[in-house]
């Protein structure tokens, strides 16, 4: 065959390879699972952070006070009775631990606290304050749950205060009842004043579950309050912070970290655990957290 009857000859497409869906397939149930990873790690990917607070007026003796703090666990495990968590705690070596509220979401939970309650109290003095799920579960609920916390070597608080020492000075810490319990309780301002009249000039630190309160107590004239209940704004985006509140607002305040406002300042936990509510149940760039927050004097 010459040149000229090659060129003249019909045109042939090359053939297309074969495409193998088993292969497509495959490929996107690896991102699938990939994908599926990454959401359970940003969910339950305990992350432990350290922060420095910085602090006017608190006494030279509590320079350098640890304090771990935990939030919003919603009944969460981590680790059987609770060791990883637990583990992390006391590779810490926290002077304080405190637990700002949403321990559980059910009464059927209630079997969790004695090992994480005894284990606790075990690594640091410990102390808590409620939250809005426990008093959702009822008031007999929550007698119950600050019976066995009691039992096990942990404080509750129930706007009330003590007096710690350290190194020869005295700070008070104080604890108030979420307000969706009882209607005619202590209300901050009232615990502030019987403060004041009794131990009047000390340095104050605050638990309390709502972080969306901190105008309130700081009008009240707390100097440090630590507080949980914004579980970080659910999703955080770089350079804005946290997207949603748990009152379902877009961009809310206060949801990871330091604040200030006035004179008092403010520490939020991103909490531990998912709670059972429509879009609140996930994380996205926002793990869980075990906070450790160290005082420090101006």
């Amino acid at each position: 065959m010459t040149t000229t009857e090659r060129e003249g000859a019909p045109h042939r497409r090359p053939r297309r390879k074969r495409r193998h869906p088993l292969r497509w397939l495959a490929g996107l149930a690896v991102l699938a699972l990939g994908g599926w990873a990454w959401f359970q790690w940003q969910c339950w990917g305990l992350q432990v952070t350290h922060t420095d607070a910085v602090l006017d007026g608190l006494p030279a003796g509590f320079n350098g006070y640890k304090i771990v703090h935990l939030s919003d666990l919603h009944g969460h495990e981590y680790g059987e009775n609770s060791e990883k968590l637990l583990g992390l705690v006391g590779e810490q070596k926290p002077d304080l631990i405190v637990v700002t509220g949403d321990l559980i979401d059910q009464e059927g939970q209630l079997q969790m606290i004695p090992a994480l309650a005894k284990g606790l109290a075990s690594i640091a003095p410990t102390y808590y304050v409620t939250g809005n799920h426990e008093w959702g579960l009822g008031t007999g609920t929550v007698k119950e749950l600050k019976s066995l916390l009691s039992q096990c070597g942990v404080t509750p608080l129930s706007n009330q205060y003590e007096v710690l020492e350290r190194e020869g000075a005295q700070i008070v810490l104080a604890g108030v009842d979420d307000p969706n319990g009882y209607a005619d309780q202590t209300t901050p301002e009232e615990l502030y004043a019987r403060i004041e009249n009794n131990a009047p000039g000390l340095f104050t630190l605050l638990l309390a579950h709502r972080n969306d309160r901190f105008g309130q107590y700081a009008d009240a004239g707390y100097d440090f309050v630590m507080s949980g209940h914004g579980h970080g704004g659910i999703v955080r985006l770089p350079f804005v912070g946290g997207l949603v509140g748990t009152n379902r607002r877009f961009f809310p305040k206060w949801t990871s970290g330091i604040y200030t406002l006035g004179d008092s300042t403010l520490f939020v936990s991103r909490g531990l655990g998912n709670n059972t509510v429509p879009f609140q149940g996930f994380r996205v760039f926002n793990r869980p957290e075990l906070a450790v927050v160290t005082l420090k004097t101006k």
